[in-house]
């Protein structure tokens, strides 16, 4: 077993690290896709468009069901060349409608791996999205009582990590982003100065992907967040 490093601030994820989140959106696609029928563009067409639009409106908009509801509507509104009609904005409602209070599904161990972690370690949580859909999430994990705090913020960039390293007061050098997250967890951490955890999702939103440095030692990459307990 790998030496246990000293006690440190360990900064987590929640989507799609802490508990299966895109996997529900993905199902959503797929039966959006499905019903679109588009008469000359493929599934793997029509996913481009959306996905650029999803681009766009994250931008715009942020994240969260809502905006995703709202994307698929322009993505239907684009390719049929038209405005949606009353009975495709309900179609659209009833395939979105299972994002809506679904019930939060931890990722194997992690409970467990927290439990453990909170006894050694200063435990903070930053997620992003919506405020009332994240939190409703994270009061229904269970989760909260490991962290000392747990922020919900709009985008996590550069200066999200240096605004969180100032309030809580600890050496960027010294912590670590834990996550699934290429370009929200872990390169924008280590340009803040920060280590990383990369532990891959392979039902990571494909607009959370991006090429990570194989020769960069400060981040370590784990197969499954209960092996996170072999190195804090």
């Amino acid at each position: 077993m790998r030496q246990r490093r000293e006690a440190t601030v360990l900064i987590f994820d929640a989507d799609d690290t802490l508990w299966e989140n895109n996997v529900l959106f993905e199902r959503v696609i797929d039966d959006f896709l499905a019903w679109l029928d588009h008469p000359t563009l493929d599934r793997t067409e029509i996913r481009a468009v959306l996905d650029d639009i999803e681009r766009a409106n994250a931008v715009a908009h942020g994240y969260g069901s809502k905006v995703f509801l709202r994307s698929l509507g322009e993505c239907l509104e684009r390719l049929r060349e038209r405005p949606a009609t009353e009975p495709e904005r309900r179609e659209l409602d009833e395939l979105a409608a299972a994002l809506v209070g679904h019930t939060v599904e931890l990722m194997p161990g992690v409970a467990e791996t927290l439990d453990d972690l909170a006894t050694r370690h200063d435990l903070l949580l930053l997620t992003k999205g919506e405020q009332e859909e994240q939190q409703r999430k994270l009061d229904a994990s269970g989760l909260l009582r490991h962290f000392r705090a747990a922020h919900i913020v709009r985008e996590k960039d550069v200066d999200t990590y240096r605004r969180l390293a100032t309030e809580h007061g600890f050496d960027p050098a010294g912590a670590w982003m834990i996550g699934n997250s290429p370009r929200s967890d872990i390169l924008p951490a280590r340009a803040a100065g920060l280590n990383a955890v990369f532990i891959p999702n392979e039902n990571t939103w494909v607009l959370e992907h991006d090429e990570l440095d194989p020769t960069d030692t400060g981040v370590v990459r784990l197969a499954a967040f209960p092996d996170l307990l072999r190195h804090f």
